[in-house]
This record gives structure tokens, C-alpha cells and sequence, in this order.
């Protein structure tokens, strides 16, 4: 379906528990001016081309800005020791600031305040540098990997890819011929943007089996929908509706280390089908 046919529309069911806020959706699909390739079904191990056009005009929007400036900032080897420059860790103050600048992290903020979860914006602020990008040891390096890393950026571990379940990172990598997509085991019913895919690809020959990802949403977004549901039910799923469609939000915590009181690390988070 051609981007002028697709329609935007908020998300209009909360999940059935207290746990729940609206997410508005921005900076989507009409606007975009983007489309993607038609797909073929089942798992085809032959480069296809996952996008046809992606108006990067967005890319100079706040948000996309300072998120695509964090991608580049890490060692995609798990073991490898990360050592963040204070130009790095200022990249990563500006996109909290950019996220939260826009209406949808401020209405997350005011719902968990209002849950009694922050008392200010500034601790929720803070709370979100640690919990996304405070560093963890995934393998036999010191402080080698981070919940924004793994899911956003994507990672290497043994041979294979881990996390990396981000559209806009599998757009810039695509371009420069980093990236091969092969196929598809699901794509959502969605026919706007935000889509979910189930999609399978390698990275500099590196092989992800399979790697689930939003297409074509906003950074905060999905910044702010994962932080939501790593908040709510960390470890489990948490199910939510778009568009009418039901759809789940798997997070997992990291176990092995922890940060100010005990609190946990995002260690992955990612779409499901239901």
C-alpha cells in the first residue's frame, strides 16, 4: 500500500491493568513520505532490500537527531569494554532532553508521577540515563553493553546478532550496505505507520534468525513505550493495543548488577504479535 493510502491514528485502547497511559503516535506514516518494498514470505536466505525511500527530512527533527548521533558510540562485540568521552555522555543528555521535550514522554512522566514512581522530572531523568544507559557486563569485558546498545544499536555476541531492533538503525546500515535483509516470518496487520516486522538479516555477515522491530516510529516512541513496560512488568509481557490491534511488549531485567538502590537495567525489550 503507497504511503498515501495509509492512515494515522493514536492508540486507542490502554492496557487492562493500572499500569496505563496514553502513547500518543507522531511524526508517522503520512507524513513520512516513505514505503517499504513488498516482502516475501517465509525465511528466503537472499538480500532483498528492506526499504525503497525513506524521506530523511525526518532525521533532522530533534528527537531523530540526537537519538541517531547515540548509534555510533559503541563497540558492537559484547566483551569489549565501553569507555563513553564526555562528548558521548553529553549526546546522551541531549536526546533525554530532546524525549523530553515532546508531549508523549511528558504525559509518561506525569502518569508515573502521578503513580508515585518519580517525585520530579529530574529524578525520572536521571533514572532514565542508569536504567537505559548505565553500562553492565554482557560478556568477559567490564562494562561491554547497556539496554540502549542492545536493543537500538545492536550487539554481537558469539558469532551472532543480538538485540538490534530498531528501524531507523537498520535504515542508515542498509543504506551504506552494512546490513542484508533477507525475509520476513511476520508483518503486522497495521496499514499505517507504526508497522511491527518479524524480519531475519545479517550485519557485516553476522546472522540474526529472527529480530522483531516497530517500523516507522518515532524515537520517543518507542523509547518511551519500552521504558513504560520495563516500569509495569518488567520480565513479562506487556500487552497493549494499536489501532485496534493487540499487540505485546517483551522486556527482561539484568540480574547480575544493579544501580543506585537496587534498581534493575533494562536488559532487552521488544515488540511481539500479541
Amino acid at each position: 500500500m503507497s504511503p498515501s493510502t495509509r492512515s494515522t491514528s493514536p492508540l486507542p485502547a490502554r492496557p487492562t491493568t493500572k499500569w496505563t497511559v496514553l502513547l500518543s503516535l507522531n511524526e508517522l506514516a503520512s507524513r513520512m513520505g516513505w514505503s517499504r518494498v513488498s516482502l516475501v514470505q517465509g525465511w528466503e536466505l537472499r538480500p532483498l532490500g528492506l526499504y525503497t525511500y525513506v524521506n530523511e527530512g525526518l532525521f533532522s527533527k530533534p528527537t531523530y537527531a540526537s537519538f541517531i548521533k547515540l548509534l555510533d558510540n559503541y563497540h558492537r562485540q559484547t566483551g569489549t569494554g565501553e569507555k563513553m568521552t564526555a562528548q558521548q555522555q553529553a549526546e546522551q543528555d541531549t536526546f533525554l532532553q530532546e524525549a523530553m521535550n515532546t508531549a508523549l514522554m511528558k504525559e509518561l512522566y506525569g502518569f508515573l508521577h502521578q503513580k508515585g514512581r518519580y517525585g520530579s522530572e529530574e529524578e525520572f531523568v536521571a533514572d532514565l540515563k542508569e536504567m537505559w544507559f548505565g553500562l553492565y557486563s554482557r560478556g568477559k569485558g567490564e562494562g561491554d553493553s547497556s539496554g540502549f546498545e542492545h536493543i537500538f544499536s545492536g550487539e554481537v555476541k558469539k558469532g551472532k546478532v543480538s538485540g538490534f531492533h530498531n528501524w531507523i538503525r537498520f535504515y542508515l546500515l542498509e543504506k551504506e550496505g552494512q546490513v542484508d535483509y533477507y525475509s520476513h516470518n511476520y508483518d503486522g496487520p497495521w496499514t499505517s505507520y507504526p508497522d511491527v516486522l518479524g524480519l531475519q538479516f545479517s550485519w557485516d555477515g553476522f546472522y540474526k534468525e529472527v529480530g522483531s522491530a516497530f517500523i516507522g516510529c518515532s524515537p520517543e516512541f518507542e523509547f518511551g513505550l519500552y521504558t513504560l513496560c520495563f516500569i509495569a512488568r518488567p520480565g513479562k509481557v506487556c500487552r497493549l493495543s494499536l489501532g485496534g490491534h493487540k499487540l505485546g511488549i517483551q522486556t527482561y531485567t539484568w540480574t547480575k548488577s544493579t544501580y543506585g538502590n537496587g534498581r534493575k537495567y533494562i536488559a532487552t525489550a521488544y515488540v511481539t504479535s500479541s
